[in-house]
């Protein structure tokens, strides 16, 4: 398989590709899960799920050549679909997809004689991130409403009752303007609040200027370009599902 890439000769050079594939691997474990699940047939040969640096995936053989010219992703991820928990399974495909993840970007470093502050530089940008395994589990907005509910608990309930819509459309949020100067305090703090929020499918921050809505069953919220949703059509939406949701009750065959 050629995964793409490269040449890279700096650690932000690395780190956007790291992104791109990061950002693939986490759309077939969310938004585009049903696809993934059903190209991971146990009666195929072994499988491999790779990412991409232009922020797509695909199941595919692993590589043919020996040494490949790229660290392989865990093989076999097929096999063990149907003998687990859809969400234990997804959730071992991510811990192994975050494995794969940084042997590539320091693969790359290694192959380009990055320094100790390159790879140092490297490491502190992947870092800030959340882990694939994080996204999935729903670990990462876990960890973001730990770190604000003791401070900003009465900001964060403002902050949802501004950001609802009356029941029963669908959550959708966007910051709402500043309206005189008295308030400038608590914009700030309710701004802060929502940059911890994560998207369920990329794992990117809030932004003010960006369309999110939430999903009512597992209330994980999501840029509306990520889930293919736009205010229009959230307006006429009663109760949003996300991809994941929708498909976790189908049937098995």
């Amino acid at each position: 398989m050629d995964a793409g890439g490269g040449p890279y000769r700096t650690a932000e050079d690395v780190f956007r590709d790291f992104r791109g594939r990061r950002a693939g691997m986490i759309k077939a474990l969310t938004t585009d899960v049903e696809k993934f699940y059903q190209q991971c047939d146990p009666e195929k040969e072994n499988l491999c799920l790779y990412g991409l640096p232009t922020e797509t995936w695909e199941v595919t053989l692993p590589a043919e050549e020996v040494p490949p010219e790229l660290p392989e992703p865990a093989l076999g991820i097929n096999f063990a679909r149907d003998g687990m928990e859809e969400k234990d399974w997804l959730a071992l495909v991510a811990v192994h997809s975050d494995a794969w993840l940084l042997s590539v970007a320091f693969y790359f470093g290694a192959r380009f004689g990055f320094d100790k502050e390159s790879r140092r530089r490297l490491f502190n940008m992947i870092n800030n991130l959340p882990t694939i395994y994080e996204v999935v589990t729903g670990t990462a907005k876990k960890q973001s409403k730990e770190k604000t509910s003791n401070s900003n608990s009465k900001i964060k309930s403002n902050s949802k009752t501004q950001s609802r819509p009356a029941e029963p459309q669908a959550k959708v949020s966007k910051m709402p303007p500043k309206e005189d100067d008295d308030s400038g305090a608590e914009d700030e703090e309710d701004e802060e609040e929502h940059e911890n929020t994560l998207c369920g499918a990329c794992g990117d921050n809030y932004a003010n200027d960006e369309f999110w809505i939430c999903c009512d069953v597992c209330e994980k919220w999501f840029h509306g370009k990520c889930v293919k949703i736009t205010p229009a059509r959230a307006e006429h939406i009663k109760q949003y599902k996300c991809p994941s949701c929708s498909s976790s009750k189908r049937a098995r065959v």
